[in-house]
């Protein structure tokens, strides 16, 4: 193996870490694994030998970069292309990452609307990542005492906001638990009670037998469609999905159909059915227990 090839190595070591870092800074995935790979390209250019921590070293570049594009975003007055999150590895609780996700999902959308871009790379590095504020001060050309004020701000901001958006999502998911008990008991009623009129169910070439996307659109359509697919229903389950409520079915561990959902007014209004191996790479899951 040449050093190019271990250098490569030693990245993708870290490349779960920085696209998590990315994805809660950007709030996007196409700018996050842009950031990722702008990263890379830093390194390429990089003597490598003198980097004492890779790590500490990989999280201070794509941080930087993830500033540029939040500070040319703002001067552009552009919003992010869609909101997702890769929950960072290293908890060592299953269930207090489930509840993390929980709340940074909607965290996270906050943070992209309403924090300065100095605000949000203190508060996700800090507060995520738990990178020490001495680290963050020089990336912020702020005094580690001013980047904690400025994670503080944010925190207080997210917390509050998230509080207020707690009983919608709780809506929702009992939504979404009635529509999975009424497809596995293949109950054509219940689904219609819960569906909008002008539903629209979307599905990509990966998730049916045709190997064509698929458009419904109709209440009775689309319920009659999740009736049919009461077998796949029982082993399918509450999941978060990209910090929304939806469901998802795994093969042998790894998921292989998720539904995303919209909502208006308590009804679903659209259904995302995602079964192509690369969209389902680029989501943020997490099994809902209970």
């Amino acid at each position: 193996m040449d050093e190019r090839d271990r250098l490569t190595e030693r990245f993708e070591e870290h490349r779960t870490r920085l696209r998590a870092v990315a994805y809660r800074m950007l709030g996007s995935a196409g700018e996050a694994e842009d950031a990722v790979q702008d990263t890379w390209l830093r390194l390429d250019r990089t003597d490598a030998a003198e980097i004492e921590n890779l790590g500490g070293w990989l999280t201070t570049v794509v941080a930087r970069v993830c500033l540029n594009v939040l500070r040319s975003r703002d001067h552009r007055r552009e919003e992010p292309l869609d909101a997702v999150s890769e929950e960072p590895a290293g908890s060592e609780d299953p269930a207090q990452e489930a509840l993390l996700a929980d709340s940074v999902g909607l965290a996270m959308l906050v943070v992209l609307e309403t924090l300065a871009p100095a605000e949000r790379l203190a508060f996700v590095l800090h507060d995520m990542f738990a990178v020490p504020f001495d680290e963050i001060a020089p990336l912020i050309d702020r005094t580690p005492a001013a980047a904690r004020q400025l994670a503080s701000r944010a925190r207080r901001r997210v917390q509050g906001r998230s509080a207020a958006a707690e009983p919608d999502l709780s809506r929702r998911r009992q939504v979404v638990d009635a529509y999975l008990a009424a497809a596995r008991g293949g109950d054509f009623e219940a689904l219609l009670e819960l569906l909008h009129p002008e539903v629209v169910l979307r599905a990509d070439k990966a998730a049916g037998p045709s190997r064509a996307p698929i458009f419904l659109q109709g209440a009775g359509v689309v319920a009659r469609g999740a009736a049919a697919a009461s077998v796949r229903a029982q082993v399918t389950r509450l999941a978060l999905v990209n910090g929304g409520i939806g469901l998802v079915m795994a093969d042998e561990g790894r998921p292989s159909v998720v539904l995303a959902f919209a909502f208006e007014d308590g009804k679903i209004t659209e259904i995302d059915v995602i079964a192509d191996r690369e969209r389902l790479q680029g989501l943020d899951l997490v099994i809902v227990e209970g």
